[in-house]
């Protein structure tokens, strides 16, 4: 006779939790600021074709950590659902909050329905025409959707490297200066008085959402990603 457990429905939720948070926080950290020339995202990330960072849509970009598999996936995902709703309506209609809400609503449902939880957290940004119409949208393994102001910070080393973003973020900062906070953020920790050290261009997977793409070089694309020897001459 077989013998059959009874597990109750918030220990098994705490499970998944606890099971998806150990993923993510294996994974290397990124950064999404927002500054005033646009949005510069950051990634420690060596693979110069695994990317963590990509373009949805005209001025919503998408980064991630967990699982390659499983947030490359839901990018390719986000990608047809801009794609059929700007086709379908018109460009304007597709939003990082719309394209948002699609995701949390993939990741709820696999998080309850599912035998085992995607091992991703995903931020969605949307470049405005101002700072201050910029979004930063935050989704965790769960579904839960948090709309951030400022920067979104993700992965292992999350709170310390948002403890260093937070102490030198400026509203006024350019594309230089807030990839230079993230590195700053994103260098690993120090035991005693060792020096920080820096993270080299070939380990850094960067990109941008210029704000003033439409304007000054006539194009609706707003996402940009730079390559070592351009992320070394915007530090130079």
């Amino acid at each position: 006779m077989t013998q059959q457990f009874y597990v109750s429905p918030e220990q098994l939720m705490k499970d998944r939790a606890d099971f998806a948070r150990k993923g993510i926080a294996r994974g290397r950290s990124v950064v999404v600021i927002s500054c005033a020339d646009g949005i510069a995202l950051v990634a420690e990330n060596p693979s110069p074709s695994l990317h963590k960072i990509g373009e949805i849509y005209d001025k919503i970009a998408f980064a991630a950590v967990g699982k390659y598999n499983e947030f490359e996936s839901l990018r390719q995902a986000g990608v047809r659902y801009a794609d059929v709703r700007g086709y379908s309506y018109d460009r304007e209609d597709v939003t990082a909050r719309g394209l948002a809400s699609v995701y949390a609503q993939s990741l709820g449902a696999v998080f309850t329905a599912e035998q085992k939880p995607f091992e991703v957290e995903l931020a969605v940004a949307e470049v405005g025409p101002t700072q201050a119409e910029d979004h930063l949208y935050r989704l965790t393994f769960d579904g839960s959707i948090a709309d951030e102001h400022s920067f979104v910070v993700m992965g292992g080393q999350a709170e310390r490297v948002s403890s260093a973003i937070e102490a030198g973020w400026q509203a006024s900062l350019g594309f230089a200066d807030a990839v230079r906070l993230a590195l700053k953020g994103l260098a690993p920790a120090q035991e005693g008085d060792q020096p920080a050290t820096t993270l080299p261009p070939s380990a850094l997977e960067v990109a941008v959402l210029d704000r003033l793409s439409e304007s000054s070089r006539g194009s609706r694309r707003a996402f940009r990603r730079l390559n070592a020897a351009d992320i070394s001459a915007l530090l130079a």
